[in-house]
């Protein structure tokens, strides 16, 4: 394949799980599996871009070497969501035998979470079944949404986001590998936008890359259709002065001069309005009011309507509680 086409999340992926920058003590007691030559059921808890998929397949390559993929297979869950999968797919990989010298075969079942409560049921049956064969490692937004009788079964192991130090470095380790320059402030706009996940730094990273090789900040912000913390500040201050004619202006370029999306914008707003100094009691207005817009928005509503309403109910809460 052509380099200048790879996908870089794929060609910066860790091979290895020494690799893996940001999980320090989980990585430590995965390699404790391999030196063991064991390995229990997994379950693998935590946002996107933190590792979880990454640390799968690291754990495999580890168990298995060169031949890791005879004994490793990859299912999404939210593709095929109810019982039929479990039936089918699941149930004929793990009950083969591994192949050359494994002792057993690795299942990673990623967005475990969306599986249907039936359908995990009979996964934790399967699990059972061919506990001898083959080892599973589920993975999962939220460990709440997969049922006991399958957390009893597993090591839980909760991947947190990624801190901004570990997010730059590897941003500046593939810069370097790519040959670009990035400007500091660009490294402090791509991990604001990535907010822990590395999936999201490197997709922006490699989205204003082939604009140019010189990474700047207007240029990450206008490649990922974000916001500039700057201009959120500027709009949130509008509102809460009681200037709504204004703080509209602004809400009316960011919508539809730069095409951030709504619910971008509520997200931004909720960040800066968390480290904002405020009076509890208005910060508590604010976010309440983000909530229910935010809800809105999920049930269909008009986002214009919506987004007005909501710098209006800013207005009228700083009003108030001035």
């Amino acid at each position: 394949m052509d380099e200048s086409h790879t996908i870089w999340i794929e060609k910066y992926r860790p091979a290895l799980l020494a690799d893996i920058v940001g999980q320090d003590e989980i990585v430590e007691r995965l390699k404790s599996y391999v030196k063991a030559g064991s390995l229990p059921h997994l379950l693998f808890t935590g946002p996107a871009g933190v590792g979880k998929t990454t640390a799968a397949v690291a754990l495999a390559r580890e168990f298995f070497g060169d031949g890791w993929h005879m004994n490793f297979r990859e299912l999404n869950a939210s593709d095929e969501r109810g019982i039929d999968v479990v039936r089918t797919q699941i149930k004929q990989f793990a009950r083969t035998s591994p192949l050359g010298n494994a002792s057993f075969k690795i299942l990673f079942l990623d967005e475990a979470d969306a599986l249907t409560p039936d359908a995990q049921a009979a996964l934790r049956r399967t699990m059972e079944s061919f506990a001898q064969t083959c080892r599973f490692i589920l993975s999962c937004n939220y460990s709440s949404k997969i049922i006991d009788p399958i957390q009893s079964r597993c090591a839980i192991y909760r991947f947190r986001p990624l801190a901004k130090e570990a997010i730059a470095e590897e941003i500046h380790r593939i810069a370097r590998s790519e040959n670009l320059h990035v400007a500091d402030d660009a490294v402090m706009a791509i991990t604001y936008i990535a907010q822990g996940d590395m999936r999201k730094a490197i997709n922006a990273l490699q989205g204003a890359a082939i604009l140019s090789p010189e990474i700047t900040k207007d240029g990450v912000y206008a490649i990922t259709a974000t916001a500039k913390p700057e201009e959120i500040e500027e709009l949130l201050t509008l509102a809460l002065s009681g200037d709504f004619e204004g703080a509209e202006h602004v809400l009316t370029d960011l919508l539809h001069g730069r095409g951030i999306a709504p619910n971008e914008l509520i997200n931004q707003c909720y960040r800066a309005i968390m480290k904002r100094p405020m009076d509890d009691g208005l910060r508590v207005a604010l976010i309440d009011q983000l909530g229910t817009t935010d809800f809105r928005l999920s049930e269909g509503a008009n986002s214009d309507i919506q987004m007005d309403a909501l710098i209006a109910q800013f207005v009228i809460i700083a009003r108030r509680s001035g």
